[in-house]
């Protein structure tokens, strides 16, 4: 490792990338309490979702949808992070029932308060 060169918050990054793999993103509609910490939040997710998976991220956004959790189960423990935009909002489904699946792409866009529906094929023009 002392051999290796990176600049601070990359090599951090990579370093993180290697521990937490998301190979799938399920996103709660219902909103979680922002108080909530990492009991609650895991009994949330087996209790919507049936049980956390590894490998899987779990989304959760407060009434505002203006604060974002996500549970990310690695397969040997749990981490959960949290996110807050300083103004507008996550664009969170409410007309739909359970949960949903995104893809990296839509997740991406999500974090960044973008309007994730339209990303991938839910976004492509087929007739003019």
């Amino acid at each position: 490792m002392a051999s290796e060169r990176c600049s601070g918050a990359r090599c951090l990054d990579s370093r993180a990338a290697a521990v937490i793999r998301v190979d799938a993103v399920w996103l709660a509609v219902e909103p979680l309490d922002m108080r909530a910490g990492t009991e609650t939040a895991l009994t949330r997710v087996v209790n919507v979702f049936g049980a956390a998976r590894p490998h899987h991220a779990y989304l959760f956004a407060n009434r505002r949808a203006n604060r974002m959790k996500v549970l990310v189960h690695d397969g040997i423990g749990v981490w959960l992070a949290a996110r807050r935009l300083n103004s507008g909002k996550f664009v969170w489904p409410r007309d739909v029932g359970g949960t949903l699946t995104l893809t990296t792409e839509q997740l991406n866009a999500l974090v960044l308060g973008l309007p994730w529906q339209r990303v991938g094929d839910a976004g492509v023009i087929t007739l003019l």
